[in-house]
């Protein structure tokens, strides 16, 4: 482990924050991913991955959410809070909500938007798969 003066977290040494491009970049990657999976394969790809703290785009582009006040990769109930019931409070209010979000996400030094704060998740950048998920 390390302390990433950038961020302000410990993180595991051979990883970094993701960055914010890195991040757009999964946003943007996940809609051609919607449409060539016929949306239902990315719903079922997305429920595999989840057990290893990623999303389909996330999985694609080398990245993992990351828990730190644990140290360890979120597991499966971790990412469905994240995604079920973050991407529920980001859509309650439409597009308020997600600028808030956006807001957040591009201001602090962790790059959390509203859906890794629902699950105390930050997304690393982890090419070269140093982390693995360890089954609780």
């Amino acid at each position: 482990m390390y302390f990433d003066p950038a961020s302000g977290l410990t993180l595991p040494q051979g990883v970094k924050l993701a960055s914010v491009g890195r991040r757009i970049g999964a946003w943007f990657l996940a809609i051609p991913l919607w449409i060539c999976t016929l949306v239902i394969g990315y719903v079922i790809w997305g429920l595999i991955v989840w057990g290893r703290g990623q999303t389909p785009a996330q999985q694609v582009l080398g990245m993992r959410c990351w828990r730190p006040e644990t140290g360890r990769v979120a597991g499966w109930w971790w990412m469905a809070l994240r995604e079920i019931i973050g991407g529920l409070a980001e859509a309650i209010l439409g597009w308020i909500t997600q600028l808030v979000s956006l807001i957040l996400f591009l201001t602090r030094r962790d790059h959390k938007c509203l859906h890794d704060l629902v699950a105390g998740t930050v997304v690393i950048h982890d090419p070269n798969k140093v982390i693995q998920y360890r089954a609780m």
